[in-house]
């Protein structure tokens, strides 16, 4: 009976050391798992959902920090110098105290920073270089004192592996209640020394010059993200944690240029991807909610990455293309203006077989430009479309937008010519092809500012007429 029990003891220890996940044993339906985590009427659920919320909270926030001062691999430094202290706390009194370990954790940590910086200081190293060292020395010790323990006869060591990758349904009242205060001091600090912080993440020659105490405010800024790193340990482990510092807030970098925005959605994205992680994790079998919490994040950043208003990929594919469709239109109206200068403007309609020599290009092509005209309201048909034949004789004209956008593009095009002879000493033979590209660019602003300087000329230095204000609205 007694080697009974003691078996039956090991697979109990080894079910709970294996349970990286909240819903390792419950054996329902994925309907009922997710009803019951959305109702968090199981205890465990709810300390998972509230810890993984603080727990992004904390690292986004200050991982924003991070992220603009160009020091990501910081992070991974504290997550990793940090291991040698959860072994010290755990050693304090043989077991898995949260204050004990926290202490010992956040100790190691600022010692791994401060190495770095005396490191930086000391030597011709530069700070990755450093940052790199202590991460790699201070794990490798981490490790061989948790391989230690594990090999010492003493009480209670389970539980002490999941600091390397994380165990959300391990979260004790303990843990929340220490998540919540690091968190409480995270908002105080933040919001009490925004400004300063901004200072030393975007010019610390700026915040030294008008007397701030830079390096203060760096160790202060060390020591919240010790402490965030520290109390995240237990739910997404040493290996990940740095993630969850970067991720969220790299999202956030992605979709804003203000940093109280980034502060924002990056607490936002964190958060979401905690209690996403925790979810999944729940409704899944041996799946350990760390590294879900990990991918969820990341998914937010690829989201962002991809689809960002301003820095998404897809977004500047579909900017590109509506540029190079924009720049098509604006050319073909700029050779329909050329031929209204051929025929001294007493010509206001023109066959596509016209366009299509002035613009060198095939019939083909050029109906389907004449098409986007007149989407675009710029030009409109001549002959009936019933009656028109695709033999380069259908007759188009532009419409007043059209010449007045066609006018623009001469303008601009000329007046950046006469530009580049007079103020540049360009040679007048060699600006055509830099007025192609600048035309498109020009805003209103500019084009005032060029006709001042030139004191509003009439032709280019070609002798062409450079159309004026009058002009564009015939």
């Amino acid at each position: 009976m007694k080697r009974v029990a003691s078996i039956a003891a090991a697979l109990c220890a080894a079910s709970v050391a294996h349970a990286a996940k909240i819903g390792d044993l419950t054996d329902t339906t994925w309907t009922s798992q997710a009803i019951e985590f959305l109702s968090l009427d199981t205890p465990i659920v709810r300390s998972a959902v509230l810890g993984t919320l603080l727990i992004g909270f904390c690292c986004s926030v200050l991982g924003s920090f991070l992220v603009v001062r160009k020091l990501a691999l910081l992070g991974d430094t504290l997550s990793h110098a940090v291991l040698p202290g959860v072994a010290l706390g755990f050693l304090w009194n043989a077991s898995k105290d949260p204050w004990a370990i926290f202490i010992g954790a956040t100790a190691a940590g600022i010692l791994g920073v401060a190495l770095v910086g005396w490191i930086k200081q000391t030597t011709h190293l530069k700070e990755d270089s450093a940052m790199g060292m202590v991460l790699a020395g201070f794990y490798g010790l981490g490790i061989c004192m948790t391989t230690v323990i594990q090999n010492m006869a003493m009480g209670n060591k389970s539980g002490l592996d999941k600091f390397f990758f994380g165990q959300a349904a391990a979260l004790s009242s303990g843990d929340i209640q220490l998540l919540g205060i690091i968190s409480v001091i995270t908002i105080i600090l933040v919001l009490l020394f925004y400004k300063e912080f901004l200072a030393i993440s975007f010019d610390v020659g700026f915040a030294q010059a008008i007397g701030m105490p830079v390096q203060l405010l760096h160790y202060a800024l060390m020591a919240l993200l010790t402490f965030a790193v520290v109390v995240s340990l237990q739910a997404v482990g040493v290996v990940l944690v740095s993630a969850l510092l970067i991720t969220p807030a790299a999202a956030a970098f992605l979709l804003t240029d203000r940093m109280h925005w980034m502060l924002v959605l990056s607490a936002a994205f964190g958060m979401l991807s905690g209690v996403l992680g925790a979810f999944i994790s729940y409704l899944s079998h041996n799946l350990p909610t760390g590294p879900l919490i990990v991918l969820g994040a990341t998914l937010i950043f690829i989201l962002a990455l991809l689809f960002g208003p301003r820095h998404g990929l897809l977004t500047k594919i579909i900017h590109r293309r509506r540029q190079r469709q924009r720049i098509a239109l604006e050319n073909t109206l700029k050779a329909v203006f050329h031929l209204c200068e051929k025929a001294h403007f007493k010509r206001k309609a023109f066959a596509t077989s016209e366009l299509s020599v002035e613009r060198n290009s095939n019939l083909r092509a050029i109906e389907s430009e004449i098409r986007n005209l007149e989407k675009a309201g710029m030009a409109e048909p001549m002959d009936d479309p019933s009656q028109a034949q695709l033999s380069g004789k259908a007759r188009f004209k532009l419409t007043t937008e059209g010449w007045y956008r066609a006018c623009e593009i001469v303008r601009n095009h000329r007046l950046w010519e006469l530009y580049l002879t007079n103020a540049a000493d360009y040679q007048s033979d060699h600006v055509h092809d830099d007025a192609e590209e600048i035309e498109h660019l020009l805003g209103k602003d500019l084009v005032q500012r060029l006709e001042k300087r030139l004191q509003n000329p009439i032709h280019d230095p070609h002798g062409r007429l450079i159309p004026s204000k009058d002009q564009l609205t015939v």
